[in-house]
């Protein structure tokens, strides 16, 4: 198994642009003429274009009944061939048609205008749209509102806020009055924009300007001010007019994004008494909601009382149950639901065949998870970047690093991209294989291929070499993301400082915390664990207890692998009773639930300070509050008991630990 060559170069494919060559005069030449004497009629030419769904055959048959001299074309069919040519993002031959019409004195209609504006938007080129917009009396058609509406869509399907406004007010400069649809889409324009208070100020002047607002206008204002945190302004607003079910639901996502599901639940209720019907939406999203926070079995019992009501489930509800019941452990369960809804004939699209197999990575079974991609691509279901992100991280979190390298081999021979999370993992294999040289290339190429790095993708790669032994490398890959416009954040320095200390480069350590505290990086639990841990693994036990002081200064909470370092530094001062004292008012206190690896080690200093006897005493009380000795503690105890040999009888000793003396 080997990583292809080039396979960390986007395969950018290209459509062939159509040739478009339309005689104005032509040279009748071919060795059809019996075309010249038989006139087609128009609307045996619509019926051909229409129903041809080869868009080089369209053109092809559009440009030989022209050219033969059998037809004419007119405003019917060359609307029909540009509405074809705009759906398959065919602008060049849109343009060219224009043209045409232009020089055949063809004056284009509001309708195919409108046409010609969809087919910018569809193909992603706003300013295009505004610059051909702008010539529009060139083909004989004159501006109108609906005109106007359809590019201000196309503007603000590309968030080009800044041109919205000019082109409002060159519809007012012209006399014409907007209409609903034009105050619709100045509601997204500015709600997208994050100005939900202007929103809501031009939704209260509507009707001041003779223009009602209706169901999308409401719906439009309600869901901006849910997604930014306002639900409860939201709701007062919703409950003075009566609101319809995209209102209710918008109002529902909002309270289930703030894990809100009793008022969820009331709403819904309220929905209910005022006679308006929950849809599915509705249902999915509490359904959702209950899914991610692990309540399974309300989320089921919301189901079934969705399929009481005879509200048909979708894809998107069986997809929240399936992910939750593996979030909760319950793997068959989810299989089952999956079975059940190819049973009810809900076909399976991409995002839930991705759930279905994240679930299995995410529990280890990758052999199910390679069947639910094997399926997918025979039920003609085609995997996307996240389909092999996930199995590429899911393969090389089992250590299956070669299959993990297949995947990305396939996901690049079919002609996907790799976004940012595929190429993390695949930076992250290569180094769990310490092809430490391939994985800074594919980083490398992540810029030139139009996605950047991200700090994650540094910090994987930088934890890699640390744990490779090469921390000079990463700290000259420190140095390096700024280039790549990546600021370190507190995991770079974490991997970092836990790679200097492993190789006891204390000096280089302390200087990289003076770098953190030089750009104002707040130090976190694990900066200070790996510190300490650090320099008790020096001998360095003091400065530990003086990290710890300014820990809690600093108000960084401690947690068990904090309370572990410290008992084992008083262990290793000799000061076991102040170890002991400390363990006994973390286990009152109730705030951490200190585990086996804590007591292991205050076992191991009990041992070796105060006897196994002590030692045997700590073990009854471990038992007596549930934490049961691992294998490394009887280890410890093991080494004890033969360290005390010369002080009392192995029997006894025997007889103390299993309980019995």
């Amino acid at each position: 198994m080997y990583l292809r060559d080039g396979c960390s170069l986007l395969l950018k494919l290209r459509k062939p642009s159509i040739p478009f060559v339309l005689n104005t005069n032509p040279i009748f030449n071919f060795e059809k003429p019996q075309m010249q004497n038989s006139p087609v009629p128009e609307s045996q030419v619509v019926k051909v274009l229409k129903h041809e769904q080869d868009i080089v055959l369209a053109l092809e048959y559009f440009k030989s009944v022209a050219n033969f001299g059998a037809f004419k074309h007119t405003h019917l069919t060359y609307h029909v061939m540009i509405e074809k040519l705009g759906r398959s993002s065919e602008i060049d031959g849109v343009q060219y048609l224009l043209q045409q019409m232009k020089l055949e004195e063809i004056a284009c209609s509001e309708e195919l205008f409108i046409v010609v504006m969809n087919s910018y938007r569809r193909a992603g080129l706003a300013d295009q749209a505004l610059k051909m917009f702008y010539r529009i009396r060139e083909f004989g058609c004159k501006p109108t509102v609906k005109i106007y509406n359809h590019l201000l869509d196309a503007l603000l399907g590309e968030n080009r806020f800044q041109m919205i406004s000019p082109v409002y007010n060159n519809l007012k400069g012209e006399g014409l009055e907007p209409n609903v649809f034009t105050y619709n889409i100045l509601l997204k324009a500015l709600c997208k924009n994050g100005k939900v208070d202007g929103a809501r100020k031009l939704l209260e002047e509507m009707p001041n300007k003779g223009c009602t607002p209706d169901d999308v206008s409401y719906t439009t204002i309600i869901s901006s001010m849910c997604k930014f945190g306002q639900v409860e302004k939201a709701k007062e607003i919703a409950m003075r007019f009566t609101p319809v079910v995209p209102v209710y639901n918008a109002l529902i996502n909002g309270l289930c994004k703030e894990c809100k599901v009793k008022e969820a639940f009331d709403l819904m209720n309220d929905m209910v008494g005022k006679g308006v019907d929950p849809n599915v939406v509705s249902y999915s999203t509490i359904i959702s909601c209950l899914s991610d926070m692990g309540n399974i079995d309300l989320s089921l019992a919301v189901f079934a009382q969705m399929l009481m009501r005879g509200c048909s489930p979708n894809i998107h509800t069986f997809s929240s149950l399936i992910k939750g019941h593996f979030l909760g452990g319950r793997p068959g369960d989810a299989l089952g639901l999956w079975n059940i809804m190819i049973r009810e004939g809900v076909k399976p699209n991409v995002v839930s065949y991705n759930t279905l197999i994240y679930g299995f990575c995410s529990n280890g079974s990758m052999t199910e998870a390679i069947s639910i991609w094997n399926q997918m691509e025979k039920n003609f279901c085609h995997p996307n970047v996240t389909t092999y992100s996930t199995l590429i991280n899911g393969l090389a979190k089992s250590g299956n690093l070669f299959g993990a390298l297949d995947i990305w081999n396939k996901m690049i021979n079919c002609g996907c991209c790799p976004n940012v999370v595929a190429y993390t993992c695949m930076v992250d294999v290569l180094c769990q294989m310490s092809m430490f040289d391939q994985a800074y290339r594919l980083i490398d190429n992540m810029a030139s291929e139009g996605c950047p790095p991200t700090v994650v993708t540094f910090n994987t790669f930088i934890k890699g070499l640390c744990g490779g032994g090469r921390v000079q490398w990463a700290m000259h890959v420190l140095d390096q993301m700024e280039k790549y416009e990546c600021v370190p954040n507190i995991r770079t320095y974490n991997e970092l400082l836990d790679g200097l200390f492993r190789m006891n480069r204390l000096g280089e350590a302390c200087g990289l915390i003076r770098e953190m505290e030089e750009r104002k990086v707040g130090l976190n639990s694990v900066t200070y664990n790996t510190l300490m841990n650090g320099f008790s693994c020096l001998g360095m036990q003091e400065r530990v207890l003086q990290l710890l002081g300014k820990m809690t200064v600093n108000g960084v909470k401690p947690d068990a692998i904090t309370v572990n370092i410290i008992i084992t530094v008083y262990c290793k001062l000799g000061k076991v009773r102040t170890a002991i004292q400390l363990l006994d008012t973390i286990t009152a206190g109730k705030e951490l639930c200190p585990d086996i690896i804590v007591h292991t080690s205050l076992l191991w200093g009990i041992c070796n300070w105060l006897g196994i006897e002590e030692a045997i005493l700590h073990l009854q009380k471990m038992l007596s509050r549930g934490i049961f000795p691992n294998f490394i503690t009887w280890n410890v105890l093991v080494r004890g008991f033969f360290n005390s040999l010369g002080h009392m009888g192995p029997i006894r000793i025997l007889d103390d630990i299993l309980g019995k003396g």
